[in-house]
């Protein structure tokens, strides 16, 4: 059997394990958005940056990348990803269903955002978005970086996000 990981985010451009498959799939009852406080990875504990993470919203969906892992290496894969996604437990580790655009559904290794993390910040506006990524810096490089390359791998794959390229548009003139 398969294993699958659903990604929305970074996994899209930087999944960090060997993917043997890729396919657009699509999840159900959540929305992608930069609900997250990064204190590790783009931004730090005294300037927050922004990542992206699946928030629970009823009647909503995300359309992103299954990630079929090479068989073997299902929990190597795993213990990678528990390691990257789960440094500040903000993420909570789902097995979802998620369906590709032929009807066939899956069950996903997915990371969505606990609303009762601290890290947790839904609903900020996209300009208070906006100016926060512009600026933040964390261990893995510029919060624009993390944007930027989601938004142009978004697009690569023929899948856009009004948010995402508003933000990103938004962003680049506030770096100019």
């Amino acid at each position: 059997m398969t294993m699958w990981v659903f990604g929305y985010g970074s996994l899209l451009w930087n999944p960090g394990f060997e993917v043997a498959q890729s396919k657009v799939a699509t999840l159900g009852d959540y929305a992608r958005s930069f609900c997250m406080r990064s204190i590790h990875h783009r931004g730090s504990v005294t300037e927050p940056g922004l990542v992206l993470a699946l928030d629970a919203v009823s009647g909503a969906s995300c359309r992103g990348l299954a990630l079929a892992v090479a068989a073997g290496d299902e929990d190597r894969t795993l213990d990678y990803l528990r390691e990257r996604e789960l440094i500040s437990s903000a993420y909570l580790e789902r097995n979802l269903q998620i369906a590709f655009d032929d009807g066939q559904s899956v069950t996903a290794v997915t990371y969505i955002i606990d609303p009762d993390h601290d890290q947790y910040c839904g609903g900020l506006p996209l300009e208070e978005q906006a100016n926060i990524i512009a600026h933040a810096v964390g261990g893995r490089g510029p919060n624009t970086e993390y944007l930027f390359n989601t938004s142009s791998h978004l697009s690569e794959i023929g899948l856009h996000d009004p948010d995402l390229d508003w933000l990103t548009a938004r962003v680049r003139s506030l770096v100019a």
